[in-house]
């Protein structure tokens, strides 16, 4: 296995529903808003196994002060085999010279958000109006 990492902002509706549905995320059931979605992300990096996507991530920013994380998945499969804290690292390097750096984590992934400098905050909550279930 030898795992490429790419900036790119092109994927197929097929790449990211199999991405989006192996760690069983709702918003996998709509690949034709993902690609649109992709396609407006500020900064996309993504892992590959050869022609198989496998992980990635995506933020949003101001441009000087703020970024925002928003998706950061990887496939099972490949659980274990540092893609995460990869893309964590290249997107730690992008945005290094911003002021804050966000991400809101699942109560169960924030071990993971730590290990990789982030702090939970003690003084704020995430809040949401969705329709998605994951």
């Amino acid at each position: 296995m030898n795992i490429i990492y790419k900036n790119t902002h092109k994927f197929t509706q097929k790449e990211l529903e199999d991405l989006f549905l192996s760690v069983e995320w709702s918003s996998g059931h709509y690949p034709e808003k993902l690609v649109i979605a992709m396609q407006n992300f500020k900064t996309v990096f993504s892992a590959w196994d050869n022609e198989k996507l496998v992980g990635m991530i995506c933020a949003m920013d101001d441009g000087v002060m703020n970024a925002y994380v928003h998706y950061l998945l990887v496939n099972p499969e490949y659980h274990g085999k540092t893609i995460g804290r990869t893309l964590v690292s290249m997107i730690k390097d992008y945005y290094k010279d911003f002021l804050r750096l966000a991400v809101i984590a699942y109560d169960n992934e924030l071990h993971f958000y730590e290990q990789c400098g982030f702090v939970k905050s003690n003084d704020a909550s995430p809040m949401f109006i969705t329709s998605l279930w994951t």
